[in-house]
């Protein structure tokens, strides 16, 4: 996850050295561990998304938070994709980024702004380019004014292909601009998730302040089909990290580095085995300090289903064990956020018997995780979408889609350690 961070020494454990040999193993750790230091405070914040509003995406901001979502145009078949500010305990009025009756409008796949080191706000989402299911493109726009207005939309992805092309994650480069990675379905055919034929790329582009792209490139010739993707700016540069595919349909979580010029092969976080004949939809997450790195995901090799996290002290070249820190029955739909040397905060859906729960837990690479913490009832149907998080001011912020009674709606959550 994308943030703004500031430390929270209440809930920081320093790590020990892990060497860069050690071999990853998996390591099952019961949910229940040593008490937290103390008890988090959970307050639900009202929100400016409109009825039927979903797929929200919540990140920090120099002066506060920012929360951008979908949300139908009443009384048309347009979506909009709108944007409002958090600061001084006060949302800003609404802003419409754009408003198209051929936005595609998925629970899985969908739009996310990014802040680049100047403070120009960069915004993805997707729109359809064909009469295809799955036949749209990534287009983007920037805002150089805090969001208040916003230029020219332009394509992301150049192929002029109509396939799929979405599951977009940004970071912000060093000197400005942002990083983008996304999944590629140009060597795609049949315009249904590839089922005629070809494969699905993992892609990698920078973007800087006037909307021009440079090292367009290929990152993996093969990769899970419609699983989110994720992305870290490290101290030596980005790491990547998505659901593979190997020609045995094994679908576990790979990474891609670049250090200066150079991109590593893909290599897996951990092997799972899981083997599965289809996406899961159900993608990994990463965020990094320094050459600190996290990463959580989602798998039900073995026909258990399983959440873990992993942790790299060496900017994504390695990364350890995998720890185990769901509470028996996951949905999976991570995010994740790093909050100290090798500590992190995960957040993941956890099937209860009345439907499901978005669940927090404090996790580090020496010690056995926290309790998880309870943040919200949710519901395992696909309309609850994706929780995300950032962390701003000491303070943990959490985005979801609620779905009640038939009706849809953004929510958003503050939680204090």
């Amino acid at each position: 996850m994308r943030i703004l961070r500031t430390l929270l020494p209440t809930v920081l454990l320093l790590a020990c050295y892990q060497s860069k040999n050690f071999e990853p193993v998996r390591v099952e750790r019961p949910a229940a561990a040593a008490a937290s230091p103390q008890e988090p405070s959970i307050e639900i914040v009202a929100t400016p998304a409109g009825k039927g509003s979903g797929e929200p995406f919540i990140f920090a901001l120099e002066d506060g938070l920012g929360l951008s979502w979908l949300e139908p145009v009443e009384g048309t078949d347009r979506f909009a994709l709108r944007f409002a500010r958090y600061a001084n305990e006060e949302w800003s009025h609404p802003r419409t980024i754009v408003e198209r009756d051929d936005l595609f409008v998925n629970w899985a796949d969908f739009p996310s702004i990014q802040a680049d080191a100047r403070g120009d706000l960069f915004a993805h989402w997707l729109q359809k380019s064909g009469k295809g299911t799955y036949s749209y493109d990534v287009r983007m726009a920037i805002s150089k004014d805090g969001g208040a207005t916003w230029g020219e939309s332009f394509l992301l992805n150049r192929d002029g292909k109509q396939a799929e092309h979405g599951f977009v994650s940004l970071a912000a480069l060093p000197e400005g601009g942002i990083a983008a990675t996304w999944l590629d379905g140009r060597n795609m055919t049949g315009g249904d998730h590839g089922h005629g034929g070809g494969d699905m790329t993992l892609r990698y582009a920078n973007v800087d302040s006037s909307g021009s792209i440079t090292s367009d490139e290929e990152l993996d010739d093969r990769a899970c089909e419609c699983c989110a993707t994720g992305m870290a700016m490290t101290s030596s540069g980005p790491v990547i990290v998505y659901r593979d595919r190997s020609p045995e349909e094994v679908r576990d979580i790979s990474y891609v580095r670049r250090d200066g010029a150079t991109w590593s092969e893909p290599a897996a976080v951990h092997r799972d085995g899981w083997k599965i004949n289809g996406c899961p939809v159900n993608g990994p997450q990463i965020d990094a300090i320094g050459a600190d790195v996290a990463t959580a995901w989602f798998t039900a090799a073995g026909e258990e289903q399983r959440v873990y996290a992993s942790f790299s002290t060496d900017a994504g070249a390695t990364f350890g064990e995998a720890i185990r820190i769901d509470d028996g029955k996951p949905v999976g739909r991570v995010d994740l956020v790093m909050i100290g040397p090798r500590t992190a905060l995960v957040t993941w859906l956890e099937h209860t018997p009345g439907g499901a729960e978005i669940r927090l837990r404090r996790v580090t690479s020496d010690a056995p995780p926290d309790p998880s913490v309870k943040i919200a009832d949710s519901d395992a149907a696909r309309a609850a979408g994706f929780t995300r998080i950032g962390l701003s001011s000491g303070e943990l912020w959490l985005a979801w889609t609620e779905q009640n009674a038939g009706s849809k709606g953004v929510r958003v959550a503050r939680v204090r350690m």
